[in-house]
């Protein structure tokens, strides 16, 4: 190879270094956005107004791709595509949530990221109880048009325990 050759794979691969090391804040910032908007969706301990849920379902289901897939597991079930993400969050299943995603695991290989977030969320049910939800999300993302998305997310429950009784016997 010659030295104009050599400099120009050197240059190729230290620029999808940097767009890989570019994308992981931007998976993160993706990821806090999410969470913020699900989590307006309760005021003072109930769901937000019809007006308010409906924009930020709309807003939430615009950081999905048009085929993304929101997976909440058994207890929460599936939507395929904005459309069907926007209609899931306009239907809350508590009344209220606070989503901290943690130990961010991102990987990056060129228009696609996979991450693995642990979840902690203090949450009321539908009944007024306090909970701990604990679980993991395993994500795929697509960067399109130069903005990364959702292509899809999986929620995996560990444990819903009450606040009053903690979550020692579910461990045990």
């Amino acid at each position: 190879m010659t030295k104009t050759g050599e400099l120009e794979a050197r240059l190729e691969e230290m620029g999808a270094r940097l767009d890989a090391l570019e994308a992981v804040p931007a998976i993160q910032n993706l990821k806090a956005r999410y969470a913020e908007l699900v989590d307006a969706r309760y005021t003072r301990g109930a769901p937000a107004p019809e007006s308010k849920l409906a924009a930020l379902a709309e807003q939430i289901a615009a950081l999905f791709c048009e085929d993304g897939v929101w997976d909440g597991g058994p207890a929460l079930g599936v939507a395929r595509g904005r459309a069907e993400i926007a209609a899931r969050m306009r239907a809350p299943t508590l009344r209220f949530s606070w989503h901290f995603f943690l130990k961010p695991r991102i990987e990056v290989e060129g228009e696609r990221a996979h991450a693995r977030w642990d979840l902690l969320s203090p949450c009321t049910t539908k009944d007024g109880a306090p909970h701990w939800l604990v679980g993991f999300e395993d994500d795929d993302y697509r960067r399109v048009d130069g903005v990364w998305l959702h292509q899809q997310m999986k929620l995996t429950t560990v444990f819903l325990a009450p606040h009053q009784s903690g979550w020692q016997k579910l461990l045990l």
